[in-house]
């Protein structure tokens, strides 16, 4: 009989992030992924040294902890796959879906120890954070070990399942991305190349953020210091929020709460529109274009 592993279900971007990140971290244990694409197994496989399931039984049955990494609206029929496969339900199961409550899952798949974790895929270089709530039925030791898990790509942080949807629409690294192209857009319009204007925009994000992390000031104390009355921080500072930047980024957060708990009746995709919108501002970047990635190496 082969040995207990982390076993995903679902071998989509998540999977892939946590897988690399677990190797990268320097944990050699058996990681085992079901997906029913080839090309996602063969890519995982190759990455992050994971054994490939193409069958679901096989798979559920070498589960320690069950890890389900599929879409929200794909959770109810692939629990209902793993209660019809044969194999005994493992105790502890872990749901990396997005709004989908711990009610739920207890009652598509009883027999589970059930923990809901929304970890960022910036986990695939150790830099991830991982916040996570716990089924009443999970024991002392299926905490630790889930804590342990994920501690290794990054910080967890552990929840009340309330602040679940409201953590995930904030914490994700779309939203850096999202301010890197427009703060780069803005000040490509001021004059500056694409290139630079790169530059400078992370600098400003990335190399602040890092400095207020390592710093033991507050960030209204950052802020003040940064923001000289009659300078120029002051003044870009005051136009955006005179824009409505407060606003525009609670609505942001607002927005996606209401997509997570939507998520909790599970079957129904986001309308075409809201992709579309949220996708707009990098349309406005010129397809063929070298990568941020690349240009900010270079």
């Amino acid at each position: 009989m082969k040995m207990k592993a982390t076993v995903f279900l679902g071998g989509g971007r998540i999977t892939s992030a946590l897988a690399a990140g677990v190797r990268l971290a320097g944990d050699r244990r058996s990681m085992v992924v079901y997906d029913r694409h080839e090309d996602k197994l063969r890519a995982l496989k190759k990455e992050s040294r994971v054994d490939a399931a193409r069958d679901l039984r096989a798979a559920v049955e070498r589960a320690e902890m069950l890890i389900v990494a599929v879409r929200p609206m794909s959770v109810n029929k692939m629990l209902q796959e793993v209660s019809a496969c044969g194999a005994p339900t493992p105790k502890l199961c872990v749901s990396l879906a997005a709004g989908i409550p711990l009610a739920n899952l207890r009652a598509w798949l009883p027999a589970g120890h059930w923990v809901r974790a929304m970890p960022s895929p910036v986990c695939r270089i150790g830099r991830g954070l991982t916040p996570v709530c716990f089924d009443r039925t999970v024991t002392k030791s299926e905490r630790a070990r889930v804590m342990k898990f994920f501690a290794q790509v990054g910080p967890v942080l552990e929840l009340r399942e309330a602040q679940m949807d409201a953590i995930t629409a904030a914490h994700s690294p779309t939203h850096g991305y999202h301010a890197l192209a427009a703060r780069a857009k803005a000040a490509q319009d001021a004059g500056l190349d694409r290139k630079t204007a790169l530059i400078a925009a992370a600098h400003a994000l990335a190399d602040g953020i890092e400095y207020w992390r390592g710093s033991r000031e507050s960030l209204e104390e950052l802020i003040a210091e940064a923001a000289t009355p009659g300078g120029i921080a002051a003044a870009t500072m005051a136009a955006m929020d005179e824009a409505g930047y407060e606003h525009a980024i609670s609505a942001g957060i607002r927005a996606g709460v209401a997509r997570a708990r939507k998520n909790a009746t599970a079957g129904v995709r986001p309308r075409a529109s809201g992709v579309r919108n949220a996708r707009s501002t990098y349309q406005k970047w010129e397809p063929g274009k070298p990568s941020v990635r690349n240009m900010l190496r270079g």
